[in-house]
């Protein structure tokens, strides 16, 4: 049962008992993860099954697994202050107490209200990546730190605490983005970031904050990251991961796999090489082919995309791969139960203050400037999103662009949602046209996939077989 306190008491208590977890974890490390564990059971309650708790213990009982070897990475390598900002503000803020009150306002509004928000200070950008939906934006559109904080004000009275930046890129506003940090101080924060821009004076206000997290993005080695990202932006990021480490600051990696670099951003040499940098998660984002300009060959082919489902599971697993934790947003749909956007979990605002239902989906019908936050959350278009979800029982088909697309050709035009593309309005059937060879030939083999590990499965062709057979 979680303890039961009101906010401010649960929160002090709490963040005493973690520095003393955290003073005494070097004693005996496996026994005091396990103490951590109990103590997150015992706060956290039902939030987690029983099992996930045990089977976290079970990773920490044996002192040479792979995960304990992680951990122990994390603690020797990473300042406790952001150690203990991650566990009151992602833990129990956004993990807990926000997810409850999240719940609690979704049944009181009737719609969804989302776990985490996407926003982008700016469109503003010193690159102009292949493939990156913010390339297409321009340079013209930013949210004021007066508009920001509103959102985030009124996004922690709904119980978000778990905040997003992309763009653009975010850390042409840093300073508005330490400021947000400063005074929204038990929300967690994280960037999406080229990494051009970190410095030791922006590394020691992080520290200082230590609620921000960056992950930055990387593409492989210096000459493919380069082809994409322009001259000298890989050796810009192993600047940034140098100064980073050396403040003992927690970061990540953002990874954008195409046909052209699957397999050389999951390789032994290129996880090594992150590691050894002190990288400690990465998110696979599948390329989409987002935008009038936007091309589909660098969209994978079925057989592409099987070896990404393999390989990033097998990077993860407990006995494989590396001490690094990756998240493929596309193939791990199968663990949040297909797709997280319209406000489901996750949505997403752009730089002129709309309310998108996905950072890839970019039509809206509502803007922060004229509404309220709740009242975005409401729009027709979200509704019509949730009502959809999931849009396959087929997980590794979650999205209604990419796998779907007749999905989200059909919520667009019964909603009437306008694109907000900031370079040029995309028509919706010129969005999904480019995605439906693709949903095609992927088909087979994620229904090959998902069966194999779901056996109650059923495809749609095999129900109206099933249901056209003579019966007995």
């Amino acid at each position: 049962m979680a303890i039961q306190l009101p906010h401010a008491a649960e929160r002090a208590t709490l963040s005493v008992l973690i520095d003393a977890a955290i003073k005494n974890v070097n004693k005996d490390r496996s026994k005091n993860m396990i103490k951590i564990i109990d103590l997150m059971e015992k706060t956290l309650g039902d939030t987690w099954r029983p099992e996930a708790y045990e089977n976290l213990r079970n990773v920490f009982r044996d002192p040479n697994s792979k995960y304990m070897q992680y951990t122990n990475n994390i603690l020797d390598n990473t300042d406790p202050r952001i150690l203990k900002m991650a566990l009151l503000n992602l833990g129990y803020e956004a993990g807990f107490r926000g997810f409850h009150k999240v719940a609690e306002n979704s049944k009181k509004y009737g719609v969804s209200i989302p776990w985490v928000i996407l926003i982008d200070p700016t469109s503003a950008c010193n690159m102009h990546c292949t493939g990156c939906w913010a390339a297409e934006y321009g340079h013209t559109k930013s949210l004021t730190y007066e508009q920001l904080d509103s959102v985030i004000t009124q996004g922690e009275a709904l119980g978000i605490h778990a905040w997003v930046m992309t763009g653009g890129e975010p850390l042409t506003r840093k300073n508005d983005i330490i400021k947000l940090c400063e005074k929204h101080n038990t929300s967690a924060f994280m960037a999406f970031t080229n990494a051009t821009l970190i410095d030791d004076k922006f590394a020691e206000d992080m520290l200082r904050v230590a609620n921000f997290v960056p992950s930055i993005s990387i593409e492989g080695f210096k000459e493919a990251n380069d082809g994409r990202r322009g001259d000298g932006h890989f050796d810009a990021v192993m600047k940034a991961f140098d100064i980073l480490k050396a403040h003992k600051l927690l970061f990540g990696t953002s990874i954008c796999y195409t046909s052209v670099n699957y397999k050389v951003v999951t390789s032994d040499e290129f996880l090594d090489m992150l590691i050894s940098k002190g990288v400690e998660f990465t998110w696979y984002f599948h390329y989409m082919p987002v935008g009038n300009a936007a091309s589909p060959a660098l969209l994978l082919t079925p057989e592409e995309r099987e070896y990404m489902y393999h390989r990033v599971r097998e990077i993860r697993g407990y006995d494989t791969g590396k001490p690094i934790f990756a998240i493929d947003f596309q193939n791990d749909g199968e663990f949040v139960h297909g797709c997280i956007a319209g406000g489901k979990y996750y949505c997403h605002i752009n730089p002129n203050g709309d309310v998108e239902p996905c950072v890839f989906v970019h039509y809206s019908q509502a803007n922060i400037k004229d509404k309220t936050l709740l009242e975005c959350l409401q729009q027709p278009l979200f509704k019509a999103y949730q009502a959809g979800q999931p849009f396959n029982d087929d997980f590794l088909r979650p999205c209604p662009m990419l796998e779907n697309p007749e999905k989200l050709r059909k919520i667009i035009h019964d909603t009437n949602a306008p694109s907000t593309d900031m370079e040029s309005p995309e028509p919706v059937d010129h969005l999904v046209d480019k995605c439906v060879d693709y949903a095609k030939n992927w088909t087979p083999t994620a229904e090959k996939l998902w069966s194999s590990n779901h056996f109650d499965y059923v495809s749609p062709d095999d129900a109206v077989n099933q249901k056209a057979a003579p019966q007995d």
